[in-house]
């Protein structure tokens, strides 16, 4: 290769470069592969203000009958009467289920006779200890069997009644498990009788909740499918928190009545809890979650300041900030992740919560 060939290679080369450079200021910064915004970045912010809030806890319940009680037999015995009528209301006392007991109606019987004979002799031992016919002892021990069989005319009655099952209370029976004839025992349940009359609604609350919870408290709640809501008074809470699922266990005495209200069936139970007339609401798209804490964004004089909260209750578009910010702090609402700590930032809507 000629040295003349060589040498204009070079300048070509030469020429090149310097076309490059010259191209790239002209193109300027903002063509680079990292532009850099100049000037402040635009965004929205919320004024924080004071409110009042409830929070809304929606737990699920049953309800309950006002008593439930599965009569059972205290004896067993053969059913030779059976008065169930399945589906009904029974009075107080109604006779449900008579057993066999014409042994212990003949021993009854017997008592009674012998009770008559033991009292006449009493009589006559009582003339005759008048006028020393008979010592002391001898009409002791009559007075003595007397009372004796008394004592077991009683305890025959008392067996007697034990064969009569009657309803404890007026209620609605239930299905009745037993027939005529049968023999039974008194692991066997013959039928269940519920009083309706009033309803019991039974639900668990959070044991963060439980403090919030007394006697006398108002709770509304709608049973699974229906289209009205009904209210209850909390009758009683239990006496500790349930240690497995950490929750409290609650009964209300329901204070309406609806053909929809059936003893068992599923409702939802919604609470008005924590009740706070001084929170801090923002909207939620300006909390930033971190891995350990949660942020958001302050605007000091034309600055970004990020500032560690603390959160409480929310809703569909509101959280409650517990700490972090005061009334009256203008918070960032957009364009968070393109601001930087430090940042200048200019404001286009300022909003309030109404």
């Amino acid at each position: 290769m000629s040295s003349c060939t060589l040498v204009t290679r070079t300048l070509l080369a030469v020429v090149l470069m310097l076309s490059a450079c010259e191209t790239k200021k002209q193109a300027g910064p903002g063509m680079g592969q990292n532009p850099r915004q100049r000037g402040p970045l635009t965004v929205e912010a919320f004024i924080a203000k004071i409110s009042s809030i409830s929070e809304d806890v929606e737990v699920p319940g049953s309800l309950m009958p006002l008593e439930e009680t599965q009569i059972r037999a205290e004896i067993s015995g053969r059913i030779i009467q059976l008065n169930i009528p399945e589906g009904t209301v029974v009075p107080k006392g109604a006779m449900l289920v008579k057993l066999f007991d014409q042994d212990q109606q003949a021993q009854l019987r017997k008592l009674k006779v012998q009770l008559q004979i033991a009292i006449k002799t009493v009589q006559r031992q009582k003339e005759l200890l008048a006028i020393n016919g008979i010592s002391q002892q001898d009409y002791d021990l009559s007075a003595l069997n007397v009372d004796n069989l008394k004592a077991d005319i009683q305890s025959t009655e008392i067996a007697i009644s034990k064969t009569e099952i009657r309803a404890p209370y007026e209620g609605q029976i239930g299905l009745r498990r037993v027939s005529i004839g049968s023999y039974l025992s008194p692991s066997d349940i013959i039928t269940t009788l519920r009083d309706v009359r009033q309803l019991k609604l039974e639900f668990s609350v959070p044991e963060k909740y439980a403090k919030n919870i007394a006697r006398g408290t108002q709770v509304h709640f709608r049973v699974d499918g229906g289209q009205v809501d009904h209210g209850a008074i909390v009758l009683a809470t239990e006496g500790n928190v349930e240690q497995t699922t950490r929750t409290l266990k609650v009964r209300a005495l329901v204070s309406s009545k609806h053909p929809e209200l059936v003893p068992g069936i599923f409702a939802r139970v919604h609470l008005e809890l924590g009740q706070d007339t001084k929170a801090i609401m923002l909207p939620t798209q300006a909390i930033i979650p971190q891995a350990r804490n949660k942020r958001v964004i302050l605007l000091r004089k034309d600055s970004a300041v990020f500032q560690v909260v603390e959160t409480g209750v929310r809703d569909s578009s509101y959280i409650q900030i517990l700490k972090g910010i005061n009334a009256g702090d203008t918070i960032i609402t957009t364009g968070l992740m393109a601001i930087r700590p430090g940042s200048k930032v200019k404001l286009s809507v300022v909003k309030e919560k109404q």
